[in-house]
């Protein structure tokens, strides 16, 4: 399978998924986002206290919407027009298709130049993910920052694989009927610092949300700038 494929692969499982996936969000279905992750992602934002942000990768909205609350300006983008649908259904119109490859390349373009973007569990190719970041110091305003939470590598250290490269994923533990996994590039700590440097983008801060029962990191939060 070559990376084509791959991030075919993706975008098909979340198309054969996106009403499963917004049911799973709108009943919060997922115990490390109730009690950990949504929050932190949303503390990290807000304490930087950015004026604008591209929400990539925003799935049905939850997030975007959680910012625009907070008084910070949101935009959402997805690669799924059913999520979009669904984020403006709920939310306005502040949300547009768009995948990593149309907003690299510049094919899909921000009306306003944000000050910071997130991209929230959503980096799950290598090729889409390396352009996209890389494309950051273009999409944002000078000094721009970029927050990213991704599962922690320490959750794949306890598996016995702590190797950067393409993992099989699973839709195991959803409470729904998810069909169509799909295979996922994982990366070690050393690799994402490795990547965000040739990016051009400086760690300012890395974050490791707890869980609170199994005191473990339920992901971990990068605070870069470009």
């Amino acid at each position: 399978m070559n990376k084509n494929r791959y991030s075919t692969s993706i975008t098909a499982s979340w198309e054969a998924n996106a009403g499963n996936w917004i049911a799973t969000i709108d009943h919060g279905e997922i115990e490390s986002r109730n009690l950990v992750t949504n929050a932190a992602i949303v503390q990290s934002i807000t304490a930087a206290a950015p004026t604008s942000i591209v929400d990539i990768g925003c799935g049905e909205g939850w997030l975007t919407r959680s910012l625009q609350a907070a008084g910070i300006t949101a935009f959402g983008v997805d690669a799924i027009p059913a999520l979009i649908s669904n984020a403006i259904a709920k939310g306005g119109p502040g949300y547009a298709v768009a995948t990593f490859g149309e907003l690299a390349t510049g094919i899909y373009k921000l009306r306003e130049t944000p000050t910071a973007a997130v991209i929230n569990f959503a980096l799950l190719d290598e090729t889409d993910s390396n352009q996209l970041l890389h494309s950051m110091p273009q999409l944002l305003q000078p000094g721009g920052m970029v927050f990213i939470q991704t599962l922690h590598p320490f959750a794949m250290a306890q598996q016995g694989d702590y190797i950067t490269g393409w993992k099989d994923g699973s839709w195991n533990g959803m409470k729904r009927d998810f069909v169509q996994p799909y295979q996922w590039y994982f990366r070690t700590l050393a690799d994402w610092t490795k990547l965000f440097t040739s990016a051009g983008l400086v760690i300012r801060e890395m974050i490791e949300p707890l869980h609170p029962q199994t005191q473990l990191p339920a992901s971990v939060i990068f605070v870069l700038s470009c």
